[in-house]
C-alpha cells in the first residue's frame, strides 16, 4: 500500500517518466518462509492446505530420522554416535513414517521444495568434512529406502528416487556452518545452503562454491533489540523456551509486528528477498506460526510480490543487479 502511495505522489509531483519507469520495474519482493525438522504430520496438512489457499510455496528442510519407524532406528548413524541415536526421535510406527512420507511426496507435486536437514539433527559445528558427507549420504539413502524399509515398496511413487537425488538445498541444525560444512555440500551436490545468520536481510553470497542465505536479524519487541527471524529464537525470548499459552496472542502480536516490519521495510526499499524460518512445532500455542499466517495472508496476493521456495528465488534472482547464481 505504501508502495503504491509512493508511485501515485510521484506522479502528483511531477516526477520525470524516467524515474517512474524506474519505480515500476522494480523486482518483485520476494518471500521465503521455511520450515525445520518435517514432523508432525498434522501441521503438515496445515501447512499444505494453508498454502493452497495463500498461494505461497513453502521450502521444508526434511530431518531424514523422521522417515525411520522407531523399531529400525539403528539403521542410522550419525558421526560420532551410536547407532539409533537421534536428537529428535524417530516415527513411532511405520505407518506414521508412510504418512509423511506421502505427504512430503505430495507437497513436492504441489510445487513446494524439499530440502536437507540432515538425519540425527546434530550440532555439527565440530565435524570434518567427511562426517558432513556421511551425513548427507545417510540422509539420501534411508529417504531413497524410506518406502520399502516402510513396508511399502509397491507404494513408492515412480520418480521417487529421482526426486531424492536432485535434493540440493540444504540447512544444518543449529544453524551450525563452519568451513567444513559448506565444502562438504559442494562435494554432495547441494547448490545453496541456508544455515547462516547475517544483520538485516542480505542478498546470498557465494561460499566455498555454494550459494549461501542467511537467516536475518530483525528488530523485535518494545526495544526493537535484533533477533533472528525465527520461531525459536521469539520463543526463548518470549517465554525462556517454557510454553505459556495464556501470553499466546500478545506473542503473536509481537512476532507478527516484527515479520510485517521488516517486510515492509524491503518491499519499500531495496527489494532483498525476506526470510522466515519456523519448525514443525507450534511453540506458545502457535504464536508464531499464526503470525507468519497473518503476514502471508496479506501479503502474498500482491502482484508485486512472490512467496517462493528458495530454488525458485535463485532463478528469479538471476540477472538481478548483474549478479550471476545460475552456475553454482
Amino acid at each position: 500500500m505504501l508502495y503504491r502511495f509512493s508511485l501515485y505522489l510521484a506522479l502528483f509531483l511531477g516526477l520525470s517518466t524516467l524515474s517512474i519507469a524506474e519505480e515500476a520495474n522494480r523486482p518483485r519482493q520476494l518471500l521465503l518462509v521455511s520450515f525445520d525438522g518435517g514432523g508432525d504430520n498434522r501441521l503438515w496438512q496445515r501447512s499444505r492446505d494453508f498454502a493452497h489457499r495463500a498461494d505461497i510455496r513453502f521450502t521444508y528442510f526434511l530431518s531424514c530420522s523422521l522417515v525411520i519407524a522407531r523399531e529400525d532406528a539403528t539403521a542410522y548413524k550419525g558421526p560420532d554416535r551410536k547407532a539409533g541415536r537421534s536428537n529428535i526421535g524417530f516415527a513411532q510406527t511405520r505407518e506414521e513414517a508412510r504418512t509423511r512420507l506421502s505427504h512430503v511426496w505430495q507437497a513436492h507435486r504441489e510445487g513446494h521444495e524439499i530440502a536437507s536437514h540432515t538425519c540425527g539433527h546434530f550440532d555439527g559445528a565440530p565435524w570434518s568434512v567427511s562426517d558432513w558427507k556421511n551425513e548427507m549420504q545417510s540422509f539420501r539413502a534411508i529417504l531413497s529406502g524410506a518406502w520399502t524399509a516402510n513396508d511399502a515398496a509397491a507404494e513408492e511413487p515412480e520418480g521417487w528416487n529421482g526426486f531424492v537425488a536432485g535434493i540440493d538445498g540444504f540447512r544444518a541444525p543449529y544453524l551450525s556452518a563452519p568451513d567444513s560444512l559448506f565444502e562438504a555440500e559442494r562435494a554432495e551436490g547441494f547448490v545453496y545452503d541456508a544455515s547462516t545468520v547475517t544483520k538485516g536481510p542480505l542478498m546470498p553470497k557465494e561460499r566455498k562454491g555454494v550459494l549461501a542465505f542467511g537467516l536475518p536479524l530483525i528488530p523485535e519487541g518494545p526495544k526493537s533489540r535484533p533477533i533472528i527471524a525465527m520461531d525459536y529464537n521469539l520463543f526463548i525470548r518470549h517465554s525462556a523456551g517454557v510454553e505459556n499459552p495464556s501470553r499466546s496472542a500478545e506473542f503473536e502480536e509481537r512476532a507478527y509486528a516484527a515479520f510485517r516490519a521488516a517486510f515492509d521495510r524491503q518491499y519499500e526499499g531495496d527489494r532483498i528477498p525476506m526470510q522466515i524460518g519456523l519448525h514443525f512445532v507450534e511453540m506458545n500455542e502457535g504464536a508464531y506460526w499464526r503470525a507468519m499466517e497473518r503476514l502471508v495472508t496479506e501479503v502474498c496476493g500482491q502482484p508485486d510480490v512472490g512467496c517462493v521456495t528458495y530454488r525458485e528465488a535463485i532463478k528469479e534472482m538471476e540477472g538481478r543487479d548483474g549478479r550471476d547464481v545460475s552456475g553454482l
